[in-house]
């Protein structure tokens, strides 16, 4: 953890500390002298000052931490938990976004349609990746893969991780919201095993738009809401000032969307991040992958369709008389 090159703010006492402890242990090895009872007491100190901070975190830290240029990303994921990974491209209408990936592949014995926005590590591959903002065709390649699984009977899953689905005049005026609606609509009734996971920021109709399954996870250090932080404070205070209000007001946490039953459950991460212990991650996420695979392959296809229906259906509230 003391080598991160990204720093957040609320961390910075933790590295502070991690610095005063290189230093002591230089002093000790330069001039001979036996500092591991100093070295011993600092590190209990490292240890219970990172407890304290990362276990009290607020909305706006953990959105924060899901942003974090060092988290695994979707292709991290795949790698990882994966094997006999062969991806497909475009979407047989426009072009192949990049923001978007997909393929099959098999996590333990179960083959499976794997499907994710991805970002970049530095601004070149940034860009490529449109910032983890998929375009129309990225939606319909989802779909089309989607498809593609159900014609063979394949369980779907999906990792969530973009800060929206891109709002350029161009994608709008090839359907962008159509795009996700159908997405929607056809991911609802889909005849195979959805499994969808909030792998770092799940924003808007931009995460919704792989975000329909049979269970819906969120790591521990995520964010899954309508609308960003920043864009809702532009929009209720015309500031962006407001956004740690904004986080607050929107209940975006992995916590928050657990009690309010938008989600099945937390995927736990390590202490300050996925990013500080990825295996550990990546074997949470592969365990409860194959535990609900060996759950969901047994269901009859039109009861777990009936049941994930359900399942979104009591989320909301329609009153017919405003209608």
């Amino acid at each position: 953890m003391e080598d991160s090159k990204h720093v957040l703010d609320f961390e910075k006492p933790i590295y502070d500390l991690y610095s005063k402890l290189g230093d002591m242990k230089k002093i000790g090895d330069k001039n001979g002298v036996d500092m591991s009872a100093s070295i011993v007491s600092l590190e209990n100190n490292i240890e219970e000052l990172k407890k304290n901070i990362y276990t009290n975190l607020s909305r706006w830290q953990k959105v924060q931490l899901s942003r974090h240029p060092e988290r695994p990303y979707t292709l991290d994921y795949i790698e990882a938990i994966t094997t006999e990974f062969t991806e497909i491209f475009g979407d047989r209408q426009v072009k192949d976004d990049k923001a978007m990936i997909g393929g099959l592949a098999k996590i333990g014995n179960y083959p499976v349609m794997v499907i994710g926005q991805q970002k970049g590590r530095n601004l070149k591959t940034r860009q490529f990746r449109n910032f983890g903002m998929p375009n129309p065709e990225g939606y319909r390649k989802a779909l089309r893969l989607m498809k593609l699984a159900e014609k063979f009977g394949i369980p779907v899953v999906t990792f969530i991780d973009t800060p929206g689905a891109y709002p350029g005049i161009e994608a709008e005026e090839r359907g962008q919201g159509e795009a996700i609606a159908r997405n929607l609509l056809e991911m609802s009734v889909l005849k195979t095993p959805i499994i969808c996971i909030v792998i770092g920021e799940g924003a808007s109709g931009g995460a919704l738009g792989i975000g329909i399954g049979d269970k819906v996870y969120m790591l521990q250090y995520t964010w899954y809401s309508v609308i960003s932080p920043e864009s809702c404070s532009s929009i209720l205070w015309r500031t962006w000032e407001k956004k740690e209000r904004a986080a607050d007001a929107l209940r975006l946490s992995a916590e928050d969307n657990l009690e309010l039953g938008i989600i099945d459950g937390i995927i736990p991460e390590p202490l300050g991040g996925a990013h500080h212990q990825p295996e550990f991650v990546y074997e949470a996420v592969k365990k409860q992958i194959l535990n609900d695979l060996d759950i969901l392959t047994k269901m009859a296809i039109p009861d777990m369709i009936a049941t994930r229906i359900e399942k979104f259906s009591k989320m909301g509230v329609v009153d017919f008389m405003d209608l």
